[in-house]
């Protein structure tokens, strides 16, 4: 990432979408639009030339799906991170999109701040994800073999739960609850055991599904 403002790629196959949205960006501070694409393809190659920090993807394109070019930026080893934007929040395509190495999902009727925010995150590598997407993805990151415990969480591990939903990396955490980082990490080995997963966006789908978040 660059160190004074974010470079994006807007991949939509609606020139009015990528009208909207380049000019929300280049009129909030700290972000620059490298470019457009209007599918998966033209992605691709963009994403290969123009190396942006954040790809915001479309799912839905004729002439190139999002989830197919997710899967090449990925198997390519791009240093871009890939945020889905859609209108579609169904089972079969926000899994794939997940599965094919997006780092975070968003509905196009999140608000601005909201969308700038997860722009950010999306930057620094952290998962991002709508409540309504994050309850799509409980099915399969339950653990194998039967429900997860139901060990409740203690307040404090709810509240290192509630700042990770948010986005906010460890060293934030630990500096708001004024505990270690090493601390902060105990809690989280805590809580992922108690929700049966293994990872922060796995944590954070089933804290929604089971009313922890709301």
């Amino acid at each position: 990432m660059t160190s004074d403002r974010i470079t994006l790629l807007i991949v939509d196959d609606h020139p009015v979408v990528r009208d909207g949205l380049r000019g929300m960006f280049a009129a909030a501070d700290g972000f620059e639009v490298l470019g457009e694409a209007a599918d998966g393809v033209e992605a691709v190659r963009l994403t290969g030339e123009l190396d942006p920090d954040v790809v915001l993807m479309d799912l839905r394109m004729p002439g190139g799906g999002g989830v197919a070019a997710i899967m090449e930026l990925t198997r390519a080893g791009a240093r871009a991170k890939v945020l889905v934007l859609t209108t579609y929040d169904t089972d079969s395509d926000t899994l794939p999109a997940i599965e094919a190495g997006a780092t975070g999902y968003l509905l196009k009727d999140a608000p601005r701040d909201e969308l700038f925010t997860a722009v950010r995150a999306a930057a620094e590598g952290r998962t991002v994800l709508s409540p309504a997407v994050a309850s799509r993805l409980v099915s399969r990151v339950r653990a194998p073999g039967g429900a997860p415990g139901k060990e409740p969480l203690s307040a404090r591990e709810r509240e290192v739960l509630a700042l990770v939903a948010k986005g906010t990396p460890n060293r934030e955490i630990a500096r708001e609850l004024f505990i270690s980082e090493a601390t902060v990490k105990t809690h989280l080995t805590h809580l992922y055991a108690k929700l049966g997963v293994k990872d922060r966006a796995a944590a954070v789908a089933t804290a929604y599904d089971r009313g922890i978040l709301g």
